[in-house]
């Protein structure tokens, strides 16, 4: 935590000083935008570890944001919504939301949750490349590198969706269920609804289909997904 570098991007001030405080208090390097263009500049020429992002804001809301974000970059974004707010999580999640936080929140639960992701994005940035590459026929994924070869071709693909398919291809022909799915790729509790995972498996059956015949992305109904290896 720290020297850990965080974006806080809140149209409230004082939201702003009170993360501020209380991140530099903890070691951390805090920097502040109050509307959501702001926000995305600021990302992009700081270049943080983590984003605490407001949903509601002038110029740019939250969700604008996120989506700026996730097309150069799969640095965690913490998504801050206010307690009676419209915002559909499941939405959040497939554009790559990391996790969720409710207004008023809990100084030292929110500092848990900024803990527990940017440990698990680190993770995934320390694995040596050799252990990281999985290869199957016609298929080639890193984790570590953000890449997903087919064919020998880099394809391009939305962070989530890569973990999602790394997630079932490091463990071929076990089941996952879309609870188990949410956790680990999201790691974020099940909310009750799973479609989230269903449209990524969707996307991903897009992308691989004719790939080859000696695996596929295989629905086990009633259960979740699997990445099946044909003998």
């Amino acid at each position: 935590m720290v020297g850990t570098k965080i974006l806080v991007v809140d149209d409230d001030p004082n939201i702003c000083d009170i993360l501020k405080t209380h991140f530099e208090s903890e070691g951390c390097e805090v920097i502040t935008a109050n509307d959501g263009l702001e926000g995305v500049a600021v990302f992009k020429t700081a270049s943080p570890d983590i984003v605490l992002l407001d949903i509601m804001m002038p110029k740019m809301d939250g969700q604008q944001v996120l989506t700026e974000i996730r097309k150069d970059s799969p640095k965690p974004v913490i998504m801050v919504t206010a307690k009676g707010e419209t915002f559909d999580k499941v939405l959040g999640l497939e554009m790559g939301a990391d996790d969720f936080v409710v207004k008023p929140f809990d100084l030292k639960e929110l500092s848990a949750r900024v803990k527990a992701v940017m440990r698990r994005y680190q993770s995934h940035l320390h694995k040596e490349d050799d252990d990281d590459v999985i290869k199957y026929e016609n298929f080639e994924i890193s984790q570590n590198r953000f890449e997903l070869k087919l064919k020998g071709k880099k394809v391009d693909i939305p962070p989530k969706e890569l973990q999602l398919l790394y997630c079932l291809a490091s463990n071929p022909n076990r089941v996952f269920s879309r609870e188990l799915l949410l956790e680990h790729v999201w790691d974020f509790a099940f909310l009750g609804d799973s479609r989230t995972v269903d449209v990524h498996i969707k996307r991903l059956r897009e992308k691989l289909e004719g790939v080859s015949d000696k695996w596929a992305l295989k629905t086990v109904w009633g259960i979740g997904y699997k990445f099946e290896l044909y003998n």
